[in-house]
């Protein structure tokens, strides 16, 4: 057998060390297969179907061929005794797998390359998604629906928890929560997440809530507009009145898309109004903002104006406007990527816990991709340089920590 030369043997580590990491990290799941004619250890199918996924394949058939297409190089990076994963190996094993589980390790993987992010200031939005081609119409089994956790800070996916219907989000946000590190975090959540329970869950794990207040908190709601009527009513000057609450104002401008936008953002810590402040755990302020929009063509003019409460007695109302736009990152960065890079709208698999453990599979490789620090391309054609070049696939498995 002939030498490998030092740059060969350099590569043959790198291979090494990306892989030891997810090996090492699956090999404590539970085996949900009977032990009995087991052909093809899990963490070696995982670990295929993770880089298979990484490289472009979005479904059991497209991993198989990609192991085919590599099985010579797996052969000596993973234990594979019978040759690379069949279809129906994946589509046996993540149908067995015990989803809570892999959602766990992938959480642990997640923490591990989160944790040099300072520890003040960090921002997780909380929003769900639905896999619209996930339901099954001759079982009455809806669509899956996933409720994500996103660090916008440098856009990585936290966490995940299927719930049954996008109705259930009230019920399963709450449980995301309890399994993520919140300490020293703002967390923004649209309205259907502004509910007493996930305030007070927010601030046992030590975290501060900006929450969106529409009808499904009338009373709230009511009492925030309010607030912001009495604040800005100039005719109000008697001493015997209450005073008027002050507030902290943000303006900004953005032009782009043939649209002016201009939003002021308005930050009261005067609760005199908020006739239900003692229901919301640790509230500190309510917010207003105001988004004025001007289409340059026809130059009509529309505005609206929404609501927020939160917790932070250190916020001001730059930094408030700021986590609401960024809120919406999860939107452009997150699950568009999901529906447009990785196909997720497109995805059939649905037995068992197939879909729920593929949508984690989709999280796995989106955040190996976007932690790559030197990366020029798209999500999409980042997936199909990894395909193309191993190298660059090893690179990605193996970069340094955010």
């Amino acid at each position: 057998m002939a030498k490998l030369s030092q740059a060969q043997r350099l590569q043959q580590a790198n291979e090494e060390e990306a892989l030891a990491f997810f090996e090492e990290a699956l090999a404590n799941l539970p085996e949900p297969r009977r032990r009995q004619g087991i052909r093809y250890p899990l963490p070696s199918v995982v670990v295929t179907g993770l880089m298979a996924m990484v490289c472009g394949a979005d479904d059991a058939q497209a991993m198989e061929e990609w192991g085919k297409a590599n099985d010579e190089w797996l052969a000596g990076v993973l234990e594979m005794p019978h040759g690379p994963p069949t279809q129906d190996v994946f589509l046996a094993v993540f149908g067995a797998l015990d989803p809570e589980a892999f959602g766990a390790v992938f959480r642990g993987w997640v923490s591990l390359l989160s944790q040099r992010l300072a520890e003040e200031g960090r921002h997780i939005a909380i929003d769900g998604k639905t896999s619209r081609r996930s339901f099954d119409r001759d079982k009455e089994q809806p669509a899956i629906h996933t409720v994500s956790a996103w660090l916008s800070d440098v856009g990585l996916v936290l966490g995940q928890l299927k719930t049954g219907v996008k109705s259930n989000e009230i019920k399963a946000i709450p449980e995301l929560l309890r399994v993520l590190d919140l300490r020293n975090a703002t967390i923004t959540i649209d309205a259907m997440g502004c509910q007493t329970e996930i305030a007070q869950t927010l601030r046992e794990g030590e975290g501060h809530y900006l929450l969106a207040v529409k009808e499904n908190q009338p009373t709230l709601c009511q009492d925030i507009a309010e607030t912001f009527r009495e604040a800005s009513d100039v005719r109000r000057r008697s001493v015997d009145e209450v005073p008027r609450p002050t507030v902290e104002i943000c303006e900004e401008t953005e032009k782009g898309h043939g649209r002016l936008e201009k939003r002021t953002v308005a930050l009261c810590r005067d609760l005199t109004w908020q006739t239900t402040a003692d229901r919301w755990t640790d509230l500190d302020f309510v917010v207003q903002v105001t988004r004025e929009r001007t289409v340059l063509a026809t130059a009509r003019t529309s505005t609206e104006t929404a609501y927020y409460i939160g917790s932070d007695p250190a916020a001001t109302a730059e930094r408030a406007a700021q986590l609401i736009r960024r809120h919406w990152s999860i939107e452009n960065q997150l699950h568009w990527v999901l529906d447009v890079a990785f196909r997720e709208d497109d995805a059939r698999h649905r037995a068992r816990n197939t879909a729920q453990n593929l949508a984690t599979m989709r999280h796995f490789a989106m955040n190996i991709i976007k932690r790559d620090p030197d990366r020029k391309l798209g999500v999409a054609n980042s997936r199909k340089r990894a395909g193309w070049d191993r190298r660059y696939l090893i690179r990605l498995l193996t970069a340094p920590e955010v």
